[in-house]
């Protein structure tokens, strides 16, 4: 027969009783808080002063907000206990926010570069000094969201979207600012448009790389720091390890990367140093070059393979 065992390692970035992204649940309601405050300005500064890159870096500031929303609900699923039926709780809660927070920011970038093309076919009149004066303030207030999200970027995709999506804003106020400057000193109206078109170009290219790690989660890939070929070179290393198959590792959600993997052991090693032993020897060569949350392990004896291979069929 063979024997399971699961094994989690802490991690500083994946803290008690909750995801990556709990940590900084203080640090998002800081960041959304600025962000809406923000978002009413550049609304009533692009109306008032006729600017569509402001009216543009608004609408991202409302894409931001919902995000930082959802990303908040999403922490509130994910910490909720397992269940019986949902044995990993509502940790993937997080990640299907990332996704839904990709889908807005890419109906937002296009939709901006729509109405800055439209504005080269019929200017508009902006007001360059109110400009500058509400592109600032939306500067100021995104380096300090930026900030506050930098460290958890590093540790969760939902933070990481938040982030990303603050820099885009952040330079997309200086895109404003520079606009409103080039249309008070010399008149020209197109710098508004033009701007616009920078804030939306730095919208998606950011939005697809976000939307290509969150796929990956959904789809099991193995985490971007794990390499798998690696993995089952250092299992086949240990002492009586004859293959290792169903090798599979996979992440839940930011900070929860999981293992499995069914490993082949000489029975006269396995009689020799035991079960326990041997799992704690594939623990500590896993623990030491990976940085895996849970591994799951299966010792199985020589030809359990083949009987396995007949059950299924």
């Amino acid at each position: 027969m063979g024997a399971g065992h699961d094994h989690g390692h802490a991690h500083s970035h994946a803290p008690a009783g909750g995801t990556a992204t709990s940590a900084y649940v203080g640090r998002l309601r800081v960041a959304l808080s600025i962000t809406l405050t923000v978002m009413v300005v550049e609304i009533v500064g692009g109306v008032v002063a006729d600017s569509l890159a402001l009216v543009a870096d608004a609408a991202h500031m409302a894409t931001d907000a919902l995000g930082l929303g959802m990303a908040l609900l999403a922490i509130h699923f994910a910490n909720r206990p397992p269940t019986g039926n949902r044995t990993f709780g509502y940790a993937r809660a997080e990640i299907l926010a990332a996704l839904a927070n990709c889908l807005l920011l890419l109906v937002v970038g296009g939709y901006v570069l729509y109405e800055a093309i439209q504005r080269f076919v019929t200017p508009a009149d902006t007001e360059g000094g109110l400009t500058i004066v509400f592109g600032a303030i939306g500067l100021v207030a995104n380096m300090i969201s930026l900030s506050l999200l930098m460290r958890g970027q590093k540790e969760s995709l939902n933070v990481r979207g938040a982030f990303l999506e603050v820099a885009a804003d952040a330079l997309g106020s200086l895109a404003v600012i520079v606009s409103a400057a080039v249309i008070l000193t010399t008149g020209w109206q197109a710098a508004d448009p033009i701007a616009s078109l920078v804030i939306g170009l730095m919208i998606v290219p950011r939005t697809f790389k976000l939307l290509r790690e969150t796929l990956d989660v959904l789809l099991e890939s193995a985490p971007k720091d794990v390499d798998m070929t690696e993995v089952r070179t250092h299992i086949l290393a240990l002492d009586g390890v004859e293959d290792v198959h169903d090798l599979h590792a996979w992440t839940i959600t930011s900070g929860m990367p999981v293992l499995s993997a069914h490993v082949v052991v000489r029975s006269d090693v396995l009689s020799a140093i035991g079960h326990e032993k041997m799992l704690h020897e594939l623990q500590n060569c896993l623990g030491d070059h990976f940085d895996v949350e849970h591994c799951t392990f299966q010792l199985e004896p020589v030809g359990h393979a083949e009987h396995e291979a007949h059950l299924c069929h």
